[in-house]
C-alpha cells in the first residue's frame, strides 16, 4: 500500500507516526545545534525571555518542508512563519524549540512540539526532549506514552500533592503573576518552573506535576500537550485557538478546576 493510501486509511495514525519520526529528526538536528550554541546568533523578539535563534528557524523551515513533502494538502501553523493553508482539514502545529531560553543558555530543558489538529480540534500530540531522550506521544482515542509506555495522570491527586506547573512569562500581567501565586501557596501548592510549556504539559500527562496554569499561551505551545493530558485521563481548557492565544489550566478535574478558581486570584 502507497503512503497516500495508507493515510487515506488511517489518517491520524499515519500522521502519528510521521510526526514521531519527524520530532526525533528535529529533535537531533536541535541537539547539534545546542552543542554548538555559541555558534548561534540570538535575536530578542520583545524581551529576553522571547527569543529566536539560528536553530529555531533552520529547524521549522526543515520541518515545513518534511510535512509538505509527506502531506501537501494539509495546512501548518508555526511560530517562526506564517501560516500555510491546506485543503485535507488537517493542520500541524509546530514549535522547533519550545523553550528557547533554556536552549540558549544551556538548559535541558526544552523540546520539539508537534500537534495535529483536525477540523481545528487536537488530535495528535508528540513532544520529543532530546537532552532526555523521552518521546511524548498521544493521538485522540488511542492513549498516551513517555517511550511506548502508557501515561495514566492520578486522578486522587490535589493543588497540594506535588508541584504544579506555571508558565507565566513577562508577557503576563505582574498583578495577576501576583495575585496566583499568593493564592496557591494559601492552598499548600507549589510553583515548578521550566521555561517550556510543551514539556510541563507533557509533565503533567506524566504524573510529574499536578497541573499546569498559564496566562497566556500561543497553539505552537500547547497543542500537542493538549492531547497528551487529555488521552491521559486529564483536563484542558485552553482559551484560545490556532490564530490567537489565551490562557491554559490543565490536570485532573479537581486540579484543573481548582487552578482556573486560583487564578482569578481567589485563595
Amino acid at each position: 500500500m502507497s503512503s497516500g493510501q495508507t493515510a487515506q486509511a488511517d489518517p491520524l495514525q499515519s500522521r502519528l507516526a510521521i510526526a514521531e519520526r519527524l520530532a526525533r529528526t528535529a529533535g537531533d538536528k536541535a541537539r547539534a545545534f545546542f552543542l554548538n550554541r555559541d555558534a548561534l546568533h540570538a535575536m530578542s523578539k520583545s524581551d529576553s525571555q522571547d527569543l529566536v535563534s539560528e536553530a529555531d528557524r533552520a529547524i521549522e523551515a526543515w520541518l515545513r518542508a518534511a510535512i509538505r513533502e509527506a502531506f501537501p494538502e494539509d495546512g501548518i501553523v508555526g511560530e517562526e512563519e506564517a501560516a500555510s493553508e491546506g485543503s485535507s482539514g488537517f493542520v500541524w502545529v509546530i514549535d522547533p524549540i519550545d523553550g528557547t531560553m533554556p536552549f540558549l543558555v544551556g538548559q535541558p530543558n526544552w523540546t520539539v512540539s508537534i500537534g495535529v489538529a483536525w477540523e481545528k480540534r487536537p488530535v495528535i500530540g508528540v513532544i520529543f526532549a532530546p537532552m532526555m531522550d523521552e518521546l511524548y506521544a498521544a493521538v485522540e482515542g488511542g492513549g498516551a506514552r513517555l517511550n511506548g509506555r502508557p501515561l495514566t495522570i492520578n486522578a486522587d491527586w490535589t493543588i497540594a500533592s506535588t508541584t504544579i506547573g506555571f508558565g507565566a512569562t513577562q508577557k503576563a500581567s505582574p498583578r495577576e503573576v501576583g495575585a496566583f501565586t499568593e493564592a496557591l501557596y494559601h492552598a499548600g501548592g507549589v510553583l515548578f518552573r521550566v521555561g517550556s510549556g510543551a514539556l510541563m504539559l507533557a509533565y503533567v500527562a506524566a504524573s510529574r506535576l499536578a497541573g499546569y496554569y498559564d496566562p497566556i499561551l500561543y497553539c505552537w505551545d500547547c497543542w500537542a500537550g493538549i492531547v497528551l493530558v487529555r488521552e491521559a485521563g486529564g483536563v484542558v481548557t485552553f482559551d484560545g485557538d490556532l490564530a490567537t492565544p489565551g490562557p491554559m489550566w490543565a490536570g485532573n478535574r479537581r486540579v484543573h478546576d481548582e487552578l482556573r478558581r486560583l487564578s482569578h486570584g481567589t485563595p
